[in-house]
């Protein structure tokens, strides 16, 4: 009965060959799959008997999966299969008993990979992962399968994300994409998801992931994360995920801004680009396109130069010029916003686009016009703005609505005078009002301090004659200081009573000399009467005057300048000196006018009461002593002492200086205050004292470096990062050369107490990267603070941070950091490199104790040793302390790590490669492939501990990261070779295309 059911429809033979036959046309890229699945799915259909059908569908699909590579044929059959799979899908409102025989195939499909899911070879996982992930993505929405069926599919699925193989994590993860449930906070899938993200070595597993994870309360963090990964594919899909995924109202404040500040300042430019073209547009769309909206979302008062930054990359995009006016500000008559309308949002938006259109050179300048007055109308403008803002007493700073109405008032103000630099000042009228003006706002006693330093950084930039600039400056503080006030004195009784009797006297006088003119005119003697005339004229006169004295108020009232000792107006002072030699080159030095007010203003204030002061005249002190030498050797201890005992950010602001002074002049810098005459006779009697002075000068700058020191281990978090800075800034200018010095940098960078200091974590990883890259000499101090750093790390006691250290990375570290072909310009020509002369310290280290238990690491850090294998007295001296070591290790490891370097010593490679699979590397028991080192060498998770990947840039790390990412999980490292022409690789592609017919067809014969 079953073969006659078989024959009404198709001989056995003739199923398996039109299976075969799909197979091998799916093959082929030309093919119509849809042709074939159709074609496949009638005979399908015919069947009674589904089991032989599905025997030899499987029978021809194990072919495809255990091939591991991404062949085109084999990729064209993945898909075939897929798409005849999901051929079976049956839609939700058919009636269910058609569903259930529809769906076998597709059933039996998924059964059958659940089964192979945990096979040994990679091969098949990854094969059985893709298809799992193709199959659910090929089904509708709307598609249903069994309950059962899908708990097996995510079990199965969540083993497969913790599979050895990167590909093979990549396809799990993105099969369980339509597993997730984001409304779950207990989702296995979200669970294993954001492991991935944050623990995954491989960067293309974790893009997978952000591919494919859900947002929601739970993994927009995690996403946010990514924005700050180390690959640059990562950080560009994290920003695309953000874009498309997440409404600007699912982030903070904080993080808006910190996702343009970082995008927009990212060292890739395809990270950029996303946030012009993704991130940025996105943020528009949801906002109606309405720029200020968007500057409002971002907080622009605590973030003025994010939002600049993120407003010139906005205009950037703008192919019209007249969206630039049209998107933001709206201009009067003339081209001034109002003053009631100025917001912080309206006034950024304007400085932005002022600067971005000034930026533009010649092609901007119609623009421009367009946008800014001309400097008097809007000088006028500013004044009237910055008069108006009112100072708060003391109890009107309690109160938080008056103070941040102020604090808008202050950032309005701040970016109008930013403004004044885009302005036309070559009208010298325009420019005499502007300056006029600017010494006026300066001179105003309701000018906020805040303002203070910009608006002489304005003045100073308008000005053109040195001279000038120092005397304009100094007026301005004269006039703050000591400003006109009206002073009133008290008048003499006895003056106001003389006063009125001489007014009395001339009232009488003018009494009787009319009485003598009527006298004289009765008289007819008319030459008397005239002269009587004119007198009395001269009396009246005198009268008046007399009586308008006497209606005075009792007192006088002089104008007198009253110096003020304030610190608010100290305050000012200070920062307008502070900005005055900030501008001023250093190469003036120091003029009276510039002393006058270092000994009358800076050093009086360094010893007032007011923190605040002693700060601002520190930073002045500092600021002035960079222009002169001589300054600078008079209060270099003043510095010194600041340093030490005053309080914290004071400390930091002596600190600064002193650093500058050191960067500046040297650490010799109290050498030409008591320097001997060069004209001196080296016999000379007076020349005996030389020798104490030099022991002072270097007492003097051991103490220095010894105070430097003392600051790194200080408990404020800001005074030990802004040491360390300076000491990093020191040695790479060259002013210091000291392999103690960068060993503590080294281990402070790895300590886990400055895991949270991203400042210092940030500053040192970028400093030991460029030191160590700039010459040889640098790459020889790296080398000779090795075993101190190693020393200090293994002496560590358990109650030290440093004993959490990874001494491993450390050491890897160092190698990375003094590699021959790191450097920037490498030698060419290098009888001895920095490596060898290393192997030989830590051999050397090795013998001084050969129990000890880092005897092991030294041996592994010489394996990583790029050793110059040509004959010299440096390979036989190697040679030498390698053949003791063999004599006294007794341990194996170390023992297979010595003879491999002795074999490449000696140049015999044979044996070198012969050991090479027992000594370094582990193999893969299934295939016998090299495992890549990154995904079996187990990870110790530390606090604290702090990867090398900042100081990696040799060949050797790029390659790795290249095989990594490749669909091969170890490529083998091959010699670079000449590119071949475009024929010879598309020959050579068609000679590698895998066929699957010809094993196919022996299976078939043999059977």
């Amino acid at each position: 009965m079953g073969g006659g059911k078989i024959s009404n429809i198709t001989m056995p033979g003739d199923a398996d060959l039109e299976i075969e036959e799909a197979f091998r046309r799916a093959q082929k890229a030309h093919n119509n799959k849809a042709k074939l699945v159709a074609s496949l799915k009638t005979r399908y259909n015919k069947l009674e008997d589904k089991s032989e059908f599905h025997d030899e569908f499987i029978r021809c699909l194990k072919y495809a999966m255990i091939i591991y590579t991404r062949e085109p044929a084999v990729e064209n059959i993945i898909d075939f299969v897929t798409k005849f799979a999901a051929s079976f899908e049956t839609p939700v409102n058919e009636e269910e008993e058609e569903e259930e025989d529809d769906t076998e195939f597709l059933n039996f499909l998924f059964n059958f990979l659940l089964e192979s899911h945990g096979a040994n070879s990679h091969a098949v996982r990854f094969r059985v992962c893709q298809l799992a992930n193709k199959l659910l993505g090929s089904l509708s929405e709307n598609a249903q399968i069994d309950d059962d069926l899908c708990d097996r599919i995510h079990e199965a699925m969540l083993v497969r994300v913790t599979d050895k193989y990167p590909n093979v994590r990549i396809q799990a993860a993105l099969a369980l994409a339509r597993l997730q449930d984001p409304n779950d906070s207990d989702c296995p899938t979200i669970k294993a998801y954001i492991l991935l993200l944050e623990n995954d070595s491989n960067p293309e597993v974790r893009r997978a992931v952000l591919s494919c994870i859900a947002p929601s309360a739970a993994t927009l963090s995690k996403i946010y994360k990514r924005t700050r990964d180390v690959k640059e594919k990562v950080r560009k899909l994290a920003y695309q995920v953000l874009a498309e995924k997440v409404h600007i109202r699912a982030l903070s404040i904080a993080q808006r801004v910190s996702l343009l500040h970082e995008g927009l300042s990212d060292t890739a430019d395809s990270v950029k680009e996303v946030i012009k073209t993704h991130l940025l547009p996105a943020w528009l769309r949801l906002l109606q396109g309405d720029v200020l909206q968007l500057l409002h979302k971002l907080d622009v008062e605590n973030c003025a130069e994010t939002a600049v930054t993120t407003l010139h990359a906005i205009f950037s995009m703008a192919t019209n010029p007249d969206e630039l006016l049209q998107n933001g500000i709206r201009l009067d008559e003339r081209k001034l916003i109002t003053v009631d309308s100025l917001t912080c949002e309206n006034v950024l938006y304007w400085r932005a686009l002022c600067e971005f259109v000034k930026s533009k050179g010649n092609e901007g300048e119609e623009l421009l016009e367009k946008l800014l007055p001309e400097a008097a109308i809007f000088a006028e403008y500013l004044y009237s703005y910055l008069k108006s803002i009112t100072p708060l007493s003391e109890e009107q700073r309690a109160d938080m609505t008056q103070l941040e109405m102020v604090m808008t008032q202050e950032f309005v103000g701040q970016q109008l005078i930013l403004l004044v630099g885009c302005l036309d000042t070559s009208e010298e009228g325009g420019r005499k009002r502007m300056v006029a003006v600017l010494k006026e706002i300066l001179v105003m006693p309701n000018t906020p301090t805040s303002l203070i330093g910009l608006l002489v950084e304005k003045l100073i930039g308008i000005l053109r004659d040195d001279a000038q600039k120092i005397q304009m400056v100094a007026e301005i503080i004269s006039d703050v200081r000591e400003p006109i006030f009206p002073i009133s004195e008290p008048v003499d009784e006895n003056e106001k009573r003389r006063k009125q009797v001489r007014l009395a006297e001339v009232r009488v006088q003018i009494m009787e000399a009319k009485q003598t003119l009527e006298d004289c005119i009765s008289c007819q003697d008319f030459s008397r009467a005239a002269e009587l005339k004119d007198s009395i004229s001269q009396l009246e006169e005198l009268k008046n005057q007399l009586a308008l004295e006497a209606s005075q108020p009792s007192e006088n009232i002089k104008e007198q300048r009253v110096e003020k000792s304030d610190p608010e107006t100290l305050l000012k002072c200070l920062t307008m000196c502070a900005g005055l030699f900030k501008q001023m080159n250093i190469k003036r030095g120091i003029c009276p006018t510039m002393n006058a007010l270092i000994e009358s203003l800076i050093l009086p204030s360094v010893s007032n009461p007011n923190p605040a002061v002693r700060n601002m005249a520190v930073i002045c002190l500092g600021t002035a002593a960079l222009h002169s030498k001589d300054l600078a050797n008079t209060h270099l201890v003043l510095l010194l002492q600041i340093t030490q005992l005053d309080e914290p950010k004071i400390r930091i602001s002596a600190l600064r200086a002193l650093i500058d002074q050191l960067l500046l002049n040297g650490l010799n810098i109290l050498q030409d205050k008591s320097a001997p005459p060069t004209s001196q006779a080296p016999d000379s009697p007076d020349n005996n004292g030389q020798p104490d002075q030099q022991v002072e000068e270097e007492s003097t700058v051991q103490g220095i470096l010894r105070m430097l020191s003392e600051f790194l281990d200080s408990e404020i978090c800001e005074l030990r990062t802004e040491t360390a800075e300076g000491l990093a800034k020191l040695m790479y200018c060259g002013r210091i050369l000291s392999p103690k010095m960068l060993s503590r940098l080294v281990l402070l960078w790895y300590n886990p107490v400055t895991e949270d200091d991203q400042r210092l974590r940030h500053c040192l990883g970028v400093f030991l990267q460029l030191y160590a890259r700039a010459s040889r000499a640098n790459q020889e101090c790296v080398e000779e603070s090795f075993l101190p750093t190693m020393r200090t790390l293994f002496n560590a006691p358990v109650t030290s941070p440093l004993s959490e250290v990874d001494a491993s990375n450390v050491a890897e570290l160092f190698v990375e950091l003094t590699r021959p072909s790191a450097l920037v310009q490498p030698a060419a020509v290098q009888a001895v490199s920095v490596h060898d002369s290393l192997a030989v310290r830590v051999c050397n280290e090795i013998l001084r104790d050969v129990s000890a238990p880092e005897v092991r690491l030294y041996c592994k850090t010489l394996s990583w040793l790029e050793i110059n294998t040509e004959p010299g007295p440096a390979n036989n001296e190697l040679q030498l302390l390698l053949k003791d070591i063999l004599q006294e290790v007794k341990d194996k490891y170390c023992t297979r790590v010595i003879e491999k370097l002795r074999n490449q010593l000696n140049g015999d490679r044979s044996k070198s490669d012969s050991n090479q699979d027992t000594t370094l590397l582990n193999l893969d028991d299934n295939t016998g492939e090299v495992v890549n080192k990154d995904e079996t060498k187990p990870k110790r998770v530390k606090r604290g501990q702090k990867k090398a990947s900042t100081a990696k840039n040799g060949k050797k790390t790029s390659k790795v990261e290249l095989s990594s990412e490749s669909d091969e999980e170890n490529v083998p490292e091959v010699p670079p070779s000449v590119r071949p022409s475009r024929r010879a690789k598309m020959a050579s592609l068609e000679k590698t295309k895998q066929d699957l017919t010809a094993l196919m067809n022996q299976e078939a014969n043999g059977s």
